[in-house]
């Protein structure tokens, strides 16, 4: 008796440590994302949920964030390893912190145009860019489309505005309520908040600045060059996985805000839903996009971008576009090739 529960007891002890030693080549990845849990989440919470990192020896955690800027710091600071981030926000870090080591890198495109807007209620008598002159304009000011808004501005030639301030949560209600002219903001994030609001969206002005002459990339996968020089098999793999879980994502959103809902479960599914789609129709599958093709940036592009980025942000040093660029560890042109014909 005594020897068969010796038997017992060293092969349950075997399977532990068989159990542990699978776990422990599981190489850790800590992922900031620029936002909280919402319908686009769900670009890196499905491949968690599916399974497509640990195929790819990673283990995965993914945290919810509080801006671009907070991505871009953490993942600088070794907190993370790999974040999500507005590209304009990492030129200006870099532009701004010449000497701070261990700065991120892009390592793949996400949103290929910027999904900032200018925003209006139509009944305000808004129509056009010109109209905004004198008006007031809301946003926090932090806000990507409030900072990159001098180049929408000088493209569309708008006089002076006058801006007010607020924390995010207030900016649609502060729309709808007539407290501002106009907002800025993502347009699947705004939108479909004053949407939530009890306006149509038939009822809402929408600038999307890459219809208005602005053509600044958008939100990009960002690792630091620590993971990148200790660890670059592990890099390539996350971005491999990654774009396995966007092909699902793009193909069947309705079905990937579950994964969305199993980290928090208080969201509106329908409007999470709409807002994903949105981000899809506008940033991810959009025809410049396609063009250049998923994951992948053009050199005069991101050119262009880190000298508007320079000037609109008036930063301490002027952004040097390849220090902000790593496209080696990108998956083959066979894997990234997941974005749908567009409808005829």
């Amino acid at each position: 008796m005594k020897k068969r529960f010796f038997l017992k007891s060293t092969a349950a002890l075997l399977a532990t440590c068989s159990f542990g030693l699978a776990q422990a080549q599981n190489t850790p990845i800590k992922f900031q994302l620029d936002w909280r849990f919402e319908g686009p989440s769900a670009l890196f919470l499905t491949p968690v949920a599916k399974g497509y990192f640990k195929e790819a020896k990673l283990d995965v955690t993914v945290d919810a964030g509080n801006g671009s800027g907070g991505a871009v710091t953490r993942v600088a600071s070794g907190s993370y390893d790999i974040g999500f981030a507005d590209l304009a926000a990492l030129m200006e870090f870099h532009a701004n912190n010449p000497d701070v080591p261990n700065k991120p890198v892009a390592i793949m495109m996400v949103y290929n145009n910027t999904p900032a807007s200018v925003m209006a209620l139509k009944k305000s008598g808004i129509k056009t860019p010109t109209d905004l002159a004198g008006k007031k304009l809301g946003a926090p000011v932090f806000d990507a489309g409030r900072r990159a808004f001098p180049i929408f501005q000088k493209a569309n030639n708008v006089g002076t505005v006058n801006w007010t301030a607020m924390d995010p949560p207030l900016r649609e209600t502060m729309l709808v309520r007539g407290d501002v002219d106009a907002i800025t903001g993502f347009t699947f994030t705004s939108l479909v908040n004053i949407e939530a609001r009890g306006v149509k969206a038939d009822d809402v002005v929408v600038m999307q600045y890459p219809e208005f002459g602005v053509k600044l990339y958008g939100n990009a996968i960002i690792a630091s060059p620590k993971i990148i020089k200790e660890n670059p098999a592990a890099v390539k793999a996350f971005l491999s996985a990654f774009t396995k879980g966007a092909k699902d994502v793009i193909n069947n959103p309705a079905a990937v805000i579950a994964d969305v809902k199993a980290r928090d479960g208080i969201i509106n599914v329908e409007l999470e839903t709409r807002r994903l789609q949105l981000a899809i129709d506008t940033v991810i599958n959009s025809p410049s996009a396609r063009e250049e093709g998923f994951g992948q940036i053009r050199g005069p592009r991101l050119s262009l971008m880190a000298s508007q980025v320079s000037d609109a942000f008036n930063t301490k040093t002027r952004v040097k576009a390849e220090d902000i660029w790593n496209g080696s560890f990108l998956p083959s042109a066979k894997e990234l090739d997941i974005l749908p014909k567009p409808k005829k």
